[in-house]
């Protein structure tokens, strides 16, 4: 269940970075207004954000993974 669960948040984490990537580049550079260009650079940054709080969750889950194929 861990290992499944360490999987999951790492592509949460990459889908992270490429979102961020895309949002930006279709966002953040093509606006009417330098508000709505500033709005989708801010947004792609944010979503951006997300990717390590996944990696750090993921490596906890495969820490517990490791420590529960050790105890049995």
């Amino acid at each position: 269940m861990n290992r499944n669960l360490a999987n999951l948040l790492t592509l949460a984490g990459i889908a992270s970075i490429l979102g961020s990537i895309v949002i930006w580049s279709t966002q953040g550079g093509r606006g009417s207004t330098a508000e709505d260009r500033a709005h989708g650079e801010r947004f792609g940054i944010f979503v951006g954000l997300w990717a390590p709080t996944f990696f750090i969750l993921a490596n906890r889950y495969n820490r517990a993974a490791l420590e529960d194929r050790e105890t049995v």
